[in-house]
């Protein structure tokens, strides 16, 4: 099975568009729903084997630093405002193409982020991309 984000415009090319595939097995046992955010960001919620706790995948797509900023400022208050509707109990992971460089300077995040990166770290206009991981056990 294909979940597959739209696009807000018709006839829009088929660019910037993100699905999940999904085994008939996990889409017929696991998959609670699905929804599409637009064109750069889906969400799909599935079962546990734990009761009551979901996990969350939102797959997204971001701008690229050329965008101009409303585009990217909109994107990512729409995946922020996703990832605030996910209850703190719930497994959420979010993957995708963020367009963000990590660069060899990794001071205060070694636990984080890795030295592997050929090309310098990418600011978005003078914002790093910063991602808050919770966890509550």
């Amino acid at each position: 099975m294909l979940l597959y984000s739209g696009h807000e415009e018709e006839n829009a090319l088929h660019t910037q568009r993100v699905a999940l595939m999904l085994s008939k097995v996990i889409a017929r046992n696991a998959l609670v729903g699905w929804e599409s955010h637009g064109s750069r960001i889906i969400k799909a919620s599935f079962k546990t084997k734990k009761e009551g706790i979901l996990m969350n995948i939102i797959q997204c797509y971001a701008s690229t630093n050329d965008s101009n900023d409303d585009i990217k400022d909109q994107f990512y208050g729409r995946l922020q405002s996703i990832i605030g509707r996910c209850p703190r109990k719930d497994l959420t992971i979010l993957v995708g193409d963020l367009n963000a460089k990590v660069g060899i300077d990794n001071t205060g995040y070694e636990d984080i982020i890795g030295r592997h990166v050929l090309t310098g770290r990418e600011k978005r206009k003078g914002k790093d991309l910063q991602i808050n991981v919770h966890s509550t056990n």
